[in-house]
């Protein structure tokens, strides 16, 4: 469950960082991208580790809740879903069509 909870914080925080403030970046990254203690974090930016504790379930909440108004990973996830079924049908199907690798190429571009 942790490590689930760890890669869905970091996916979010990929999506909605910069609606984050500064303190609530240096924070999650620390925390979840870095794998920093709380108290290794505290002890960074000289404030108790109730604080950062705090901090860093608030902007999970929060970050949860960009999530559940704004559909951005949940939507990356079915186009990279739907993107691998199309591309191993073309692949079955269509196997020497330049232009469609190409179109695909350019598709797969957008979301990297």
């Amino acid at each position: 469950m942790e490590i689930e909870k760890t890669n869905r914080m970091n996916a979010l925080f990929e999506f909605y960082s910069t609606l984050l403030t500064e303190k609530q970046m240096n924070y999650m990254e620390l925390y979840y991208a870095d794998d920093f203690s709380l108290g290794e974090i505290a002890e960074e930016f000289e404030v108790s580790r109730q604080a950062v504790y705090d901090n860093i379930k608030r902007t999970e909440k929060i970050l949860e809740d960009y999530e559940k108004k704004l559909h951005m990973y949940s939507d990356y996830m079915v186009r990279r879903q739907i993107f691998s079924q199309l591309q191993a049908y073309l692949d079955e199907k269509y196997p020497q069509d330049e232009t469609l690798r190409s179109f695909m190429t350019e598709l797969q571009e957008i979301d990297e």
